[in-house]
């Protein structure tokens, strides 16, 4: 029971303490469950944000449900999803109830400006940090260069492309490449 307590405290904290949504969270989810609490290793949290974005749902919601499921089976994966859930819920619930117009006051729509630039750097700041961890070969590498460069390239001329559909023909590349065989591998064993 501390244990399942443990992960959706961790996971309330996470929740509470970050703003600008999943992507802002990984930085957090990173540091806390793989470099504080030592409950994921850091090619798991790498392979944990592939599969998390590539499945439906938040990716922050993903993610804690796959580190309480790996620390405590299903009752840890609902303990930590809760915890990630909740502090949103009861935040916008009680601005619901007492603020019509919340953003239209100066205070809170200057603390948002600032959120926002922040968030853009814990963004990047987690992107590079997995992508340090990431095995790199020749293949990663350009499939990851030409993954940002077509999304800059579809944001410049203000096309819509999912980032799934990146991510799909990524996956075939690497796939097709992978059944490639390599010079000279043919004939041997004859």
């Amino acid at each position: 029971m501390a244990e399942l307590f443990e992960l959706f405290i961790t996971f309330f904290k996470i929740g509470l303490f970050t703003f600008g949504g999943g992507y802002a969270m990984i930085s957090i989810i990173k540091d806390t469950c793989v470099q504080k609490k030592k409950w994921i290793t850091d090619e798991e949290m790498v392979n944990m944000t592939v599969v998390a974005e590539s499945t439906p749902g938040p990716i922050a919601i993903n993610c804690s449900t796959y580190v309480g499921f790996k620390k405590k089976g299903i009752s840890g994966a609902v303990a930590s999803t809760l915890g990630v859930i909740l502090p949103s819920f009861i935040i916008i619930f009680i601005i619901s109830l007492f603020l019509d117009n919340f953003l239209e006051i100066k205070i809170v729509a200057g603390a948002f400006a600032g959120i926002k630039a922040a968030v853009g750097i814990l963004i990047v700041d987690a992107t590079l940090k997995m992508f340090k961890k990431l095995k790199k070969n020749t293949l990663t590498v350009i499939l990851a260069l030409a993954a940002f460069a077509a999304l800059i390239v579809f944001d410049i001329f203000a096309i819509h492309v999912s980032s799934i559909v990146i991510l799909v023909c990524a996956a075939i590349v690497a796939l097709a490449l992978s059944f490639v065989k390599k010079p000279g591998k043919a004939g041997e064993g004859k």
